[in-house]
């Protein structure tokens, strides 16, 4: 699996690139400024962007979409709860499920708590957390769609991961730009506070 983590846009937001080894097909994450620079990224490494995923509808994970989009006809994946008719989403999800990329098998995971229709994605042991778990941080709770209780039931969905899953976050906000899922079960200090107190 190819993973190339690009930090672009004003507010150190993480886009992902993950693609297909064998058959070269590729998927951009959260696409948040300069579509040109993804695509390049793309050509450089071989790969053909058959889908833009968002793991939230928030601006700053979805800016890219539409020029993305008209660059590589790709098809937009975004969470039913999260959807409005201006981000001319494709495939609509309103279940988890598993999407194939060439080879590869994403599992779609629904993790409500900073917005209802927030999702992770997990591949091959690698956990792409938009903005639900960031490295030493979680998401904002404190947004008009967001939900404290559903947050900690998502954290508890992650927390259940195998511990070398390795987290890679929405935005570079932490000590390191990705980590695991055991090392914030351990170091996680909002982690560790949504899981004991939020109700």
């Amino acid at each position: 699996m190819i993973i190339k983590q690009l930090k672009l846009g004003t507010m150190n937001n993480f886009t992902y690139l993950i693609g297909c080894e064998i058959t070269h097909q590729a998927m951009v994450i959260d696409p948040a400024a300069e579509a040109e620079t993804i695509v390049k990224e793309a050509e450089k490494a071989n790969l053909s962007i058959q889908y833009i995923l968002n793991t939230h509808g928030h601006s700053d994970h979805t800016a890219a979409n539409g020029t993305l989009k008209e660059l590589t006809d790709a098809k937009i994946i975004m969470h039913r709860k999260d959807t409005r008719p201006t981000l001319n989403i494709d495939i609509v999800l309103d279940e988890e499920k598993a999407i194939p990329l060439g080879e590869i098998v994403l599992r779609i995971i629904h993790t409500p708590g900073h917005t209802h229709g927030g999702i992770c994605v997990l591949a091959e042991g690698n956990l792409f957390t938009g903005d639900t778990l960031f490295v030493d941080y979680i998401g904002r709770i404190d947004l008009a769609q967001s939900d404290p209780r559903s947050m900690k039931e998502s954290l508890k969905k992650l927390m259940s991961l195998p511990e070398n899953t390795i987290v890679w976050p929405g935005h570079d906000y932490g000590h390191t730009p990705n980590s695991t899922i055991g090392r914030e079960k351990r170091d996680n200090g909002e982690v560790r506070f949504m899981l004991n107190n939020a109700t």
